[in-house]
Order: C-alpha cells, then structure tokens, then sequence
C-alpha cells in the first residue's frame, strides 16, 4: 500500500516526548530483558536462527514474546526515509535483518514472522494511529499504521496488543528525525489506552471498548505515551478540538489509576518558540483529577496536559470572543 507524503506527515508512529515506562513491566520481564540486551545484534544471522537464540531459554509463550519484541525493540530503527517515499509498505524480513530498519508494516511483520517460529499464535492489524492535532479536522484517507496481536489461549482475555514500532522509539512530527528509545508499554499494552491510540480496520482486532467509527476516534484527543505511566483515561472534554470563548474557564477532568506518582500538573500552551508551561492547580478525588484554566487570549494553538513534565493529553483550542 502506498501513501502520500501529506499523509506520511501524519504518520501514527510519531510521538515526539520522551516514552513512559511501565514499572511492573520492568520488574515482570527483568530476565528476559537482561538476557536479549545481552546478545546485541547478532548480525549475519537468518530471522530463524535469531528468533531461537533469543527464545531457547524461556519456556512461557509470554517470555518468549516478550523476548522477541525486546529484540526487535533494541535492534531495528525506524525508516523515515522509506516511510516518506513508500509509505506503510511492507519489508521483509530478510531486509529488514540486513539494513536494520523498517517502517510499521514491516516491524509488525517481522514480529509475526518471529513469532511464528517460536510456535507463538501472532496475527498483524493494519488502521489509524492518531498523532497530530491536524487529524482533529482532517482525518487520513488511508490506513496510517500496523500493530500485532498475540494469542496465548482461547478466551479473548488472552489476546494481547503489542506495537514493535512504536516500542523501538519515536521521530519528530515531520518524519526526518528518529530517536531511538525502548519502550515497553506496547509490550501486551494496557487495552483501553492503546484503543485511544489505534483503531484497526476491522473491529474483531478490537480488544475491549473503542471507538464507534473513524470520526468518532479522531474526534478524540491526542493520547500520549506517558498516558500509560499514569493510567490515564475517562478524560473530558472528550473532543480534541475546543471551541471556546476567552472569558469562561474550560475544564478538564481524567481517570488516573496511578495518581500517588502525580506531583505536577500544568498545560503546555503553543507550540516551539512560543510555547508557554502554565502549572494548574488540580484536585485528586475518587480516583479523577480535575482542574480548570480560562485561555484569555484569541488564537488557535495546541494545548498539551502535562503530568510532572510528561505530556499525557493533547487538544487543539480556539478561543475567541
């Protein structure tokens, strides 16, 4: 499939801030993830004989899937070059080994691929992944992203998301710029937080709630990846774009299952230059935390929540008289 350059400019991958991290995943995967950091590249070795270097010490299916996205995590870049002049096109594995880099398509192929000779059950979901505040208005005409599911027994329970593409790193909004930063919340990611992010082309790859249609999930605001430190959901208002008037207070409220690690709450209002950190006073009750702010100056700008400098939650505001 091949996409434009305006629709690359959108691309779901990009999340410019810096990656949370969940800590009960760190602690759950201490092994594995020692041990994969500890075999480095393995350059000059086939995808099969990788896939059982890193796998051969782990006898749970989950281990061994933890292992290979670790792998993959560590080792492959993301291809802003390719992704720019082909789109979400699929590699292959062989290519992908030998230049070690991919765009989505071919991460979540080379998972599955990697899978599947560890006997894991492992299928790839193509869909949107929303990243930019432009997509508030004017939503991709195509598919912008691929992701995994991984099956370890019958019940749907036992269906899990992971998104290698997004573990391995992020760019800048343009695409040009790739840092390379693991990230283990797209390991067997947390459902309700991911489905803020991605919505599949076919909603049987739906695992638990989602959005009703596409313009319903683009309606919503910008989830970023510190959200899943934090637990954040439940949010309002529940619209990315807000139409407001510059004397009446906008409130916001969201869930935060995490909330004892929330010292600071602030908005970043604008964008470069621009920009301005305004810390809010907020409130912790019931599990929801809530605070207002009145945007006293005409302009359309982004609007970014912040939880202890980490962005969680962006919307596009326009205030006027």
């Amino acid at each position: 499939m091949i996409i434009s350059v305006k629709k690359i400019i959108l691309l779901l991958f990009v999340l410019a801030n810096t990656p949370a991290i969940a800590q009960k995943n760190i602690e759950d995967f201490k092994v594995v993830d020692e041990y994969v950091k500890s075999l480095g590249k393995l350059d000059t070795l086939n995808m099969g004989t990788i896939t059982y270097i890193v796998t051969k010490k782990f006898q749970d299916s989950k281990d061994k899937a933890r292992a290979i996205f670790d792998w993959i995590a560590y080792n492959i870049s993301f291809d802003c070059k390719a992704a720019k002049k082909n789109g979400n096109e699929k590699n292959n594995a062989e290519d992908i080994l030998k230049f070690r880099k991919a765009t989505a398509s071919g991460y979540a192929a080379l998972f599955q691929d990697m899978c599947s000779v560890a006997k894991i059950r492992c299928l790839t979901v193509d869909g949107y992944f929303k990243n930019n505040i432009d997509q508030f208005t004017e939503k991709p005409d195509e598919f912008n992203h691929t992701w995994n599911v991984v099956q370890l027994g019958e019940s749907s329970e036992t269906w899990f998301y992971v998104d290698p593409t997004l573990g391995s790193g992020y760019t800048d909004d343009k695409v040009t710029i790739y840092t390379k930063d693991y990230n283990d919340a797209y390991f067997f990611a947390d459902r309700t937080i991911f489905n803020y992010q991605h919505m599949p082309d076919n909603k049987a790859w739906l695992l638990g709630p989602g959005s009703k249609s596409t313009s319903n999930f683009f309606s919503m605001p910008l989830v970023k990846n510190a959200a899943y430190e934090f637990g954040v959901s439940n949010f309002l208002p529940n619209d990315g774009f807000i139409k407001i008037n510059i004397k009446k207070a906008v409130s916001f409220s969201f869930k935060a299952s995490n909330s004892a690690a929330i010292d600071i709450v602030a908005l970043a209002i604008g964008e470069d230059k621009k920009k301005k950190i305004k810390t809010v006073d907020h409130t912790y009750n019931g599990g929801m935390v809530r605070f207002s702010y009145k945007f006293e100056e005409e302009n359309s700008y982004p609007v970014t929540i912040l939880i202890n400098n980490k962005p969680v939650l962006g919307y596009l505001v326009e205030a006027s008289e």
